[in-house]
């Protein structure tokens, strides 16, 4: 993953006037009052009900590369990608704020999602939250993952395992199990469209009034769970496999003097099985950057730099904050990160590589 680090309504009110019939006088009776015809129906207008206020687009500009999702998650569908420094119009966020909701063309309503690392703006934008209604916990409860975790087939480590998720995706709740330790989710993988997360590795709200379903599927109440569940121990799982190469980076910035000049890339790395390596490229326009990398896991990084394909005597290692690297402007720079060989236990890693032009 790569991090780089609102109408006037008018209310029409339509009034009926009822016209009275004119009184008839005759000489030789007294004055009698012909009432108003009533009509058969009578509808009695409403005041318009006024229209939900348009949060104004914010600009934003993309810092690399990105995928436009169809909902806030990684496990989403890809609508398509948008290209580095390229403007879009961010109209609404995820609960969490990790995700911006853009205009895109080729979305359902004409909407997509970006992550919000990779998209740069003036300020944090003012925009409405889309999802986690806890009036509609059924519909509009969401819940945030903060970590890398299993979706399963059903509430229970037992159960086949659907696919992944990621820190910081969004997903929606539809209900849990019988003592709230599994939460059911939307997941398009999954049979009928659900799958099942634990809920100690979710940030969720409403829990308590979501349904109580069955292995089997089905609803049997809403009462709230009076046990807490134990926080059961982290499963680490192995990175994803994204088939990055050096002639493919898995990122790729141009730094410029008027547009990118930071680059934020969150990933992770694993031996021996899943990825192992992750390739960084970007250009600078001066001649130095300032370069950080922040690891948590079980296992160790080795960075090498080159510089137009030639390897540099430049070190760069977990735990550096903020490091001066002399650069030359205009050239190609890779950064070439790898998780140190293991032939027993699963070695992971999560890092943060972070590249500013400016301290």
């Amino acid at each position: 993953m790569v991090i780089l680090s609102t109408g006037c309504v008018s209310t029409l009110r339509e009034e009926t006037i009822l016209t009275s019939t004119p009184l008839i006088i005759t000489s030789t009776l007294p004055a009698t009052a012909i009432p108003t015809p009533i009509p058969l129906q009578t509808e009695i207008p409403l005041p318009a009900q006024p229209m939900a206020p348009r949060a104004t687009p914010v600009e934003g500009m993309t810092s690399t590369q990105v995928n436009v999702r169809a909902d806030p998650s990684t496990a989403s569908n890809v609508l398509g990608i948008i290209s580095a420094n390229t403007k879009v119009e961010i109209t609404g966020k995820d609960p969490g704020e990790n995700w911006w909701q853009i205009n895109y063309p080729q979305g359902v309503d004409g909407k997509g999602w970006v992550a919000a690392q990779y998209i740069t703006t003036t300020a944090g934008p003012e925009v409405p939250i889309i999802g986690g209604d806890n009036t509609d916990p059924n519909h509009g409860n969401v819940a945030i993952i903060q970590q890398q975790i299993n979706v399963r087939s059903g509430p229970g480590t037992s159960f086949n395992s659907l696919g992944t998720l990621n820190p910081q995706d969004v997903v929606s709740l539809t209900g849990k199990d019988s003592n709230g330790a599994w939460l059911q989710i939307d997941f398009s993988a999954g049979p009928e469209g659900k799958g099942w997360v634990n809920a100690a590795f979710v940030q969720a709200q409403g829990v308590e009034n979501l349904p109580i379903i069955t292995e089997s599927g089905l609803i049997v109440g809403t009462g709230t769970p009076t046990g807490i569940p134990p926080t059961p121990t982290p499963t680490i799982i192995p990175a994803w496999e994204d088939h990055d190469s050096s002639s493919s980076p898995i990122a790729s910035v141009l730094f410029e003097s008027t547009g990118t000049q930071m680059l934020i890339y969150n990933g992770d790395l694993s031996s021996p099985q899943g990825d192992s390596e992750d390739w960084i490229a970007f250009k600078p326009y001066g001649s130095f950057v300032f370069a950080s990398l922040a690891c948590k896991g079980s296992g160790s990084l080795k960075v090498e730099i080159t510089e137009n394909n030639l390897p540099l005597n430049l070190e760069l290692a977990c735990g550096d904050q903020m490091k001066q690297v002399s650069v030359k402007a205009g050239s190609n720079y890779l950064i070439h990160l790898q998780v140190l060989p293991s032939t027993g236990n699963l070695q992971y890693t999560n890092y943060t590589l972070t590249i500013k032009t400016r301290p």
